[in-house]
């Protein structure tokens, strides 16, 4: 399989001195050491340019862990390669103890007129209404309840 526009590492001397530093210490994260010794090895510039095949053979890596770190590299630098990237869809928590406080608060209430028990629908209509949150999706209100072992939404048979 032919690979199309490789990207082509070229080292500056301060960066082989870098990862040289990176590759010999022990103090480092073994993902960054893997990827220090992929681009010193892809070096264009440097003593010995491997193919992406020799080097995941004697990294114990993948040829596409190669070619990725290679495309990172050209795209966007020496730090950026590095360092792993912080996780951009992480999910915080939507609701605060006291706000978890007050819909287990609703949901151990009396029911609205007409209703036989309360729906998460209807507790995460009663938290908007009340304001304790500005808008909350009613999964949020089961994930929230079946934490607590008394709640209307607990897994939990008792």
């Amino acid at each position: 399989m032919a690979v199309k526009d490789k990207a082509v590492v070229r080292l500056t001397s301060s960066q082989r001195r870098a990862l040289g530093r990176i590759v010999r210490t022990g103090t480092h994260p073994a993902a960054r050491v893997r990827r220090a010794h992929i681009l010193l090895k892809a070096d264009a510039d440097g003593p010995d340019a491997w193919t992406d095949e020799r080097i995941a053979e004697a990294l114990d890596t993948t040829r596409q862990t190669v070619r990725r770190v290679r495309q990172r590299f050209v795209a966007e630098g020496l730090d950026a390669t590095l360092h792993r990237k912080r996780p951009t869809g992480r999910q915080y928590r939507k609701l605060d103890g006291k706000q978890e406080a007050q819909l287990v608060a609703i949901a151990c209430s009396p029911t609205p007129p007409g209703r036989a028990r309360w729906t998460m629908k209807l507790l995460a209509d009663k938290l908007v209404e009340l304001e304790v949150v500005e808008s909350i999706d009613p999964a949020t209100v089961c994930r929230t309840l079946k934490k607590t072992s008394s709640s209307p939404g607990s897994s939990s048979s008792g």
